[in-house]
């Protein structure tokens, strides 16, 4: 009789596009999203937490590929061979949500949400199939309050987690100038609004590579194309000289407007510094208008842009935090209005060593479309999401946190029979709000003990044997201090200026508290 064939061990891996996260890393984001919710609730936003798991056509259109419904997420029909996915993101289960739940709801209905999001696209560095949004909505008002005030909260979110005011900023444009400005240069017929869709498109992708290729890139995508350093060649979008110099002046608009400022200051004999400052977002909006042209539906977005300026100057949020800026593109197709774009400005380093500014950690927009799928009818909605990884990742780079977390004072067994008292120790510690625990491998070894404390990075290690029970004291060593004194300090330094403690049983508690309030 043959042998029954064994199975084969699972191999224990993460599949691919997906990660663990432990210890700091947990306690870390969640201490993040914690303090920016406080900001949200702050702002009167009411948390939601919506299914991970949404219906193929709840999703709809904004997947990459609705031919396909199981590309770009994760998807698979269930008993009634309904199609379901988890979730791309966090605003299309909001449409759903409102658009069930309406009457129930109060409109404006002003929500955040924050958790995991998946996509079934191929992973890379840095880049994973399952990561973190942050999302906060504002669904049923089309008043430009309401996108002003996303902005002014996401600008004291990133001030609340510590990117200090001058670090970053929040770029604000609006799709329908660059509407205007395509209707103008000809590529645009509201009559017709399928045509010159594919030349839209090439001019859309230029303008979003503005930063990387600066304006003469982006002029040859414009014309008839560009070829890179390696040789290959990206067909432009054809437009003749006229337009795109017309593109051109609103991509350009930044520049073109603080180049004015500068020359007006210099030729003031007694320049105010602070008026061309404050002037800077109403002289681009001027601007703009004048770019626009005769398009109704362009000047009808400077207009919102210049109610969004004015507002936020209402309470304080000028140009040094929350700018208009005609670069800010955001994957224009989905939006329907306003758009915004946090920059964190400061330099760090790229993998080759070289210095780059560190970029955007979060978008939004107004979407006035979206809600419509279930209802039929248009509901205007306004929103902002964080992307949670990068905004980690931009704390690390600034200091604010460490990558490493203050592990538990670790209470030693020198006794097994005294499990009982170490157990007592160990809960008037965390009864004093101390996190502690006690060592539960195999007591027989100290020095494994040591080095268990020294793996999880305790800050404080309690030792009680038998002497200690006898005369009623403990033994309380600063682990921080002695790898510091281990480290640098001379036989004579290390005399001076001891690690470790002996306190009377009943100062446990106090002692402990004293070392962790001078190491931190």
């Amino acid at each position: 009789m043959a042998k029954p064939k064994k199975e084969p061990r699972p191999k224990a891996e993460t599949p691919k596009g997906f990660r663990d996260y432990f210890g700091a890393e947990v306690t870390t984001r969640a201490a993040m999203l914690n303090a920016i919710a406080g900001v949200y609730h702050r702002y009167g936003f009411d948390a939601l937490e919506s299914s991970a798991v949404e219906t193929v056509e709840a999703l709809g259109k904004f997947l990459p590929d609705v031919d396909r419904p199981n590309e770009g997420v994760f998807a698979w029909q269930d008993e009634d061979e309904k199609w379901l996915a988890l979730r791309y993101d966090l605003t299309a289960p909001l449409a759903r949500v409102y658009a069930q739940h309406r009457n129930d709801l109060p409109t404006p209905y002003r929500r955040y949400a924050m958790g995991p999001v998946w996509r079934n696209e191929k992973p890379g560095p840095g880049r994973f199939r399952q990561f973190y949004q942050c999302d906060a909505d504002t669904v049923g008002t089309a008043s430009m309050a309401a996108d002003a005030e996303i902005c002014a909260m996401l600008a004291d979110a990133l001030e609340e987690v510590g990117i200090p005011r001058g670090d970053y900023v929040v770029r604000v444009n609006n799709r329908k100038v660059l509407n205007g400005v395509l209707e103008v240069a000809g590529l645009l017929d509201p009559a017709e609004p399928d045509r010159f869709a594919e030349e839209r498109g090439i001019v859309l992708r230029a303008i979003d590579k503005l930063d990387r290729l600066g304006p003469e890139g982006v002029r040859a995508l414009l014309g008839e194309g560009r070829k890179d350093e390696s040789g290959d060649f990206t067909k432009g979008a054809g437009l003749t000289n006229l337009q795109i110099e017309k593109v051109l002046a609103f991509v350009k608009a930044n520049e073109l407007v603080d180049n004015a400022i500068l020359n007006a200051t210099n030729t003031n004999s007694e320049p105010d510094q602070r008026k061309p400052l404050e002037g800077r977002n109403a002289i681009l909006c001027h601007f703009l208008s004048e770019i626009v042209d005769w398009s109704k539906i362009g000047r009808e977005g400077v207009d919102e842009l210049e109610e969004i300026a004015t507002l936020l100057a209402a309470q304080g949020y000028g140009p040094d935090r929350i700018v208009i800026d005609p670069s800010v593109v955001r994957g224009l197709g989905y939006y329907t209005g306003p758009v915004f774009e946090a920059e964190l400005t400061f330099e760090i380093l790229d993998e080759k060593g070289r210095p780059r500014q560190f970029g955007s950690v979060a978008g939004g927009g107004r979407y006035d479309d979206l809600v419509a799928r279930f209802t039929g009818q248009q509901v205007p909605a306004v929103g902002v999401s964080i992307g949670v990884d990068r905004l980690l990742a931009a704390l690390h780079a600034k200091g604010k946190i460490s990558s490493a977390e203050r592990g538990p004072v670790v209470v030693t067994v020198m006794d097994r029979d005294r499990m009982a008292d170490y157990q007592a120790m160990v809960g008037e510690l965390r009864q004093a709000g101390i996190r502690a625990e006690v060592y539960l491998g195999n007591p027989k070894n100290f020095g494994n003990q040591m080095k268990y404390a020294d793996r999880r990075g305790s800050p404080i290690a309690v030792i009680c044997g038998g002497d200690e029970f006898a005369k009623g004291v403990v033994q309380i060593k600063d682990l921080i201090l002695g790898a510091q004194i281990a480290e640098n300090a001379t036989v004579e330094e290390w005399k001076e200026r001891p690690s470790q403690y002996e306190v009377p049983r009943a100062a446990l508690v106090d002692k402990v508290r004293d070392i962790l309030a001078e190491q931190s």
